[in-house]
C-alpha cells in the first residue's frame, strides 16, 4: 500500500525559474545528488517532457525507472506517475505545485506516493521518504537561488 508524503520549502525565485530547473530534468545530475543519470525519452510538441528515465542512487534506494509528465498550461504544476514497475517501485506518483507569493519568491509544494516492491517497515520507510523529499527540496532550492542569482 502507497501512502502519501507532502513538504513544501518557499524559493527566492519567480514560479517560472523554480518550474524552469524543475523542468531541465538533463541537468538533475548536476544538482540532484540522487541522481546518476536522467536522460529526457519523449517529448511533447511544446519541447516539454513527456517521459524521463531516472538511475538514482539515494542510498536505501537504488534503482532505475521512467517517469510520465504532465503540466499545467502555466505551468504552475507538474505531475508524474511511473510507467511500468521497476526493480524497486511498484508505483509512483507525484507533483509540484508552485505558487506565486507576490514577493519574489514562490513556494514549491512536493507530494509523493511511491508503493515499493520489497517490504520495508513503515517507520523505516517514512523516514526514508522525509529524508529523500527534504533533500530534493533543499537541493532544488539551492540550484534555483543560484541560477536567479547567476542571471
Amino acid at each position: 500500500m502507497a501512502d502519501s508524503s507532502t513538504q513544501s520549502i518557499v524559493i527566492g525565485a519567480s514560479p517560472a525559474q523554480v518550474a524552469a530547473v524543475i523542468c531541465d530534468f538533463a541537468r538533475y545530475p548536476e544538482w540532484s545528488e540522487a541522481m546518476k543519470e536522467v536522460e529526457v525519452v519523449e517529448e511533447y510538441e511544446d519541447g516539454y517532457a513527456s517521459q524521463v528515465r531516472f538511475v538514482i542512487d539515494a542510498g536505501v534506494l537504488a534503482d532505475e525507472y521512467t517517469l510520465a509528465y504532465e503540466y499545467a498550461e502555466d505551468i504552475s504544476r507538474i505531475e508524474w506517475h511511473i510507467v511500468a514497475p521497476s526493480k524497486m517501485q511498484k508505483s509512483q506518483l507525484g507533483s509540484y505545485d508552485i505558487d506565486d507569493n507576490g514577493d519574489g519568491t514562490a513556494t514549491v509544494t512536493y507530494t509523493l506516493e511511491v508503493e515499493l516492491s520489497v517490504g520495508m517497515l513503515g517507520m523505516f520507510r517514512r523516514k526514508a521518504e522525509k529524508a529523500i523529499m527534504d533533500t530534493a527540496l533543499k537541493q532544488l532550492k539551492r540550484r534555483v537561488e543560484a541560477s536567479a542569482a547567476a542571471g
